[in-house]
Order: C-alpha cells, then sequence, then structure tokens
C-alpha cells in the first residue's frame, strides 16, 4: 500500500530542495539540486527560471509514478522579494529579477518625491529603504523605465505564487509574500498602500487569499490538494506559532540572524533610517516585527582571520567550547576588540586588537561582541512586550559559546534551542494541513532543548 504523502518544493537562492512528509510530517524523502544563475539584460546574475520550472515538474512527475508514494498535497516554500511578471498567455515577461540589483537612484527619488514624506512612507509600509529588496518598487521601476514591457503584464505573482501557478494555472496573492518588506501593503489600514491604486498596480496583482488556501485539483490523473505557497521565514516561523501558546521570540541564525516577535501591537519600528528592523506577516495577515543582523557572515570572515593568525585548521572554532574562566577574564577590563567587515556598529574600534594569547581567547571576545550585537537585535524585536521564552533555531543553535552566553544574557527569559533543519519546509507542508499542533510538536520534530545559565560566582 503506497505511503500517503505531502511534497514541498523548498526553493533557496543556492540550494532547491524537495521534500516529502508523511501525517506526522517526518521527513520520508529528499532531493535537491542547484543551478548556476544566468544574467539580466544588464548583466546582473539571477535566477535560472526555465531550469527551475523544468526541474519542478520533472521531480513532481517522477514521484507521482513512484510505486511507495501516494501524494495528496503540495505546497511551495521560497525566498521572497523576488517577481514573475507574466504576459495574457501566462509566460514571464522578465528574468526574475534579483533582489540584490540595485534599482536606479532616480526611480527611488521621483517615488519618494511622489509617495513621501519617505519617512512616514516607510513607517507606514513597515519598510527601510531597500531598494529591489522592496519588491514592489520593482513594478514602479517597470512601469516608468520598461513601459513596453509593463502594459503587457496581466499579472505579477512573487515567486512562491508563481510556482504555485506553474501547477494549478490559477494566479493568487498571499499575504506572506505581500508583507515581507515589499513597500506594497499599508500596516495601519491593512491593505495595499495608497501608491498601488494611484498607479494601478493593484490590476496586475491577482486577488489576495489565507496562505492556508488550497486548489483541489486533478494533476495528471491524481487528486491532489495543491497550495498557493509561502514566503520562507514565515514559514519557518509557522511550527512554532502553530505548536506554542506563550509569547515568545524566534530568532533564525544563518548567514542573518533574524529575529521574529510575532506578538507585537506595535509591529512598526520608530526609527525609519534602521534598515535592519523589516515587516513580516503571519498567514493571517497579522504583522511580525523583525530585526535582523548580519550574524553569520561577519562570524565567518572573522573566524577566517583567527584561523589564518592562529595556524589552525577551518573546523577549530567548531571543537570550541564556553569557558567560564577565559569569560571571566575578559570581563575584567572589557574592551571592544574587533573591528566589523559587514556590521556597521558605534562601539567597534577603527581596527581589529590582535593581542590575544590563545585562539580560544580570541574567539570568546569574538562571541562576546557578537552576542552583545545580537541582544541589541532580538530587543529590537521585542520593544516594549513581555517575552517569556526565547527560541534559537540554524547554523547558531549548536554553537556553544553563542548559547551559553544568550542565555546568560537573558536569564529572565526560558531560552530553547531547536533543530530546525527542515524549516520552511515544514512550516509549508503544515500551513496547508488540517492538523492542529500541540505542545510535544517540537520536542518530537525538532529536538528541543532547554538551557539554563550559568552562574556567576562571587
Amino acid at each position: 500500500m503506497k505511503q500517503k504523502v505531502t511534497a514541498v518544493f523548498d526553493i533557496g537562492k543556492t540550494n532547491k530542495k524537495f521534500f516529502l512528509f508523511d501525517k506526522d510530517f517526518q521527513e520520508v524523502h529528499k532531493e535537491y539540486i542547484s543551478f548556476d544563475e544566468i544574467e539580466d539584460e544588464d548583466g546582473h546574475p539571477t535566477e535560472n527560471l526555465p531550469a527551475l520550472q523544468k526541474w519542478l515538474k520533472e521531480v513532481f512527475n517522477r514521484i507521482l509514478e513512484a510505486k511507495e508514494f501516494n501524494v495528496k498535497a503540495i505546497n511551495f516554500s521560497t525566498y521572497g522579494a523576488s517577481f514573475v511578471h507574466l504576459d495574457k498567455n501566462g509566460n514571464p515577461l522578465t528574468p526574475l529579477y534579483n533582489y540584490t540589483k540595485e534599482l536606479p537612484e532616480n526611480v527611488v527619488n521621483s517615488f519618494f518625491e511622489k509617495y513621501g514624506p519617505k519617512e512616514e512612507f516607510l513607517k507606514n509600509t513597515g519598510c527601510a529603504d531597500l531598494s529591489m529588496l522592496n519588491s514592489g518598487l520593482q513594478l514602479y521601476w517597470l512601469k516608468l523605465s520598461k513601459p513596453e514591457i509593463f502594459k503587457q503584464i496581466k499579472y505579477s505573482l512573487h515567486l512562491p505564487q508563481y510556482l504555485s501557478y506553474v501547477f494549478t494555472g490559477v494566479p493568487l496573492s498571499e499575504y506572506t509574500s505581500i508583507g515581507c518588506h515589499t513597500a506594497l501593503w499599508d500596516y495601519n489600514k491593512k491593505d495595499y498602500h495608497n501608491w498601488v491604486y494611484e498607479e494601478g498596480i493593484n490590476e496586475i496583482l491577482p486577488t489576495i487569499v489565507s496562505t492556508e488556501t488550497s486548489i483541489n485539483m486533478n494533476y495528471n490523473g491524481n487528486r491532489i490538494k495543491i497550495g498557493v505557497g509561502i514566503h520562507d521565514s514565515s514559514a519557518a516561523l509557522l511550527p512554532y506559532v502553530r505548536s506554542i501558546k506563550k509569547k515568545f521570540i524566534l530568532v533564525s541564525t544563518g548567514t542573518w540572524s533574524i529575529s521574529f516577535n510575532p506578538f507585537t501591537e506595535k509591529p512598526i519600528s520608530d526609527d525609519p533610517n534602521n534598515k535592519d528592523a523589516i515587516n513580516y506577516m503571519r498567514i493571517n495577515g497579522k504583522p511580525v516585527k523583525a530585526s535582523r543582523l548580519f550574524l553569520g557572515n561577519e562570524y565567518k570572515v572573522q573566524v577566517k582571520k583567527l584561523d589564518q593568525l592562529f595556524g589552525v585548521n577551518d573546523d577549530y572554532h567548531r571543537a570550541v567550547k564556553f569557558n567560564y574562566d577565559t569569560y571571566s577574564e575578559l570581563l575584567k577590563d572589557f574592551k571592544y576588540c574587533y573591528k566589523w567587515e559587514s556590521i556597521s556598529d558605534e562601539d567597534m574600534p577603527n581596527q581589529t586588537n590582535k593581542s590575544f594569547k590563545t585562539y580560544e581567547d580570541a574567539y570568546h571576545q569574538l562571541m562576546t561582541e557578537l552576542v552583545l550585537l545580537q541582544i541589541k537585535c532580538i530587543n529590537e524585536a521585542k520593544g516594549g512586550d513581555s517575552i517569556s521564552r526565547l527560541y534559537v533555531d540554524g547554523g547558531f543553535s549548536d554553537n556553544d559559546v553563542y548559547i551559553k552566553l544568550l542565555s546568560h544574557y537573558f536569564r529572565d527569559i526560558q531560552l530553547r534551542t531547536t533543530n530546525a533543519s527542515l524549516g520552511s519546509a515544514l512550516g509549508a507542508a503544515i500551513s496547508i494541513s488540517d492538523t492542529k499542533l500541540n505542545s510535544k510538536f517540537l520536542k518530537k520534530n525538532y529536538a528541543l532543548k532547554k538551557h539554563v545559565p550559568f552562574i556567576i560566582s562571587d
């Protein structure tokens, strides 16, 4: 008898993954691939959309024919701030413009001259000024700079919804994609911002549906529930929101460390110039206050320098455990020692102090300074809310020094780590299921661990 499964395509910038989950959300199959990027008309690297679409169909058709699986549902989780513009025949009109591409300065300036003041606009839309990462401005840019192409657009779909469209042919919009710093949504009005209507952009944005929406279809002779897709950061947050009743902050660590507060009544940052204070949306349209830190990137840069300075191998840092005596010693006459390369901070010195006796000393100093930055980031997301729990997942969840320091500084809050390697894929599967999650879900599926802060002796 075939095993009933939910399929998920989890599309990252680098790796494209495909999962099958059983009824208990246990992974029963996984495969992944990566494609070389292609270039847009300006020579900027971008996603190879035709190759991605071909792979989606090939993988899914092969799984449907497999003797061991009975696919009952499929959903899609992808990175955000990316649009696919379709013509009247449903074909992409442009490359999938990379969110790292800079919008022309004159376009951005003209936009804020028309719809500013800038600070007020950014506050209302829960954004910082992030160029193409404000994906709504891509539509304004196309209308202004490429009017002949813009006139041909029948629908503009965010990437998760485009992948759903590949399988259903039904164009839709949903909250998590609209809400990720797109500059499209007015958080006060709970509707598209006025500029969307004034520019006629609303005419090419399909009907908004809940992220939990699915379309029951006969696909290649199989009755399948097809989801509308979900933005990956919101997907990663979903299993926590569904299974935890008390207020919490989730710190999702990796190249970026993003602190999510899904419970705030005050989602918009008071500082419109803070480019690291951003907003996301939950699947029901409620705002999520978030703050980001380029933690993993800076860690990688600094550890490489330490490896060279002390002549150790590339993996040496992984074995360093928290040492209370080393930490106590550096606290006695604490000074900031590291000059960051990818983070701007008022406390950092003009150049890095390299006068460390051992690698362990230098590493503890590095982690202490990074954790102090992490604390600022968490507090930005926390705002004035009373939070009782802190969850950490991703790459730093098993970094002993990071976790020990974080639990020490937040000793009044319960700190737990999870091994959420499935992260956004599992969230995508859950979002289209009717299953209710209980408090044991994280322990069972995410290897939940509690952490007790160390005690400082006099």
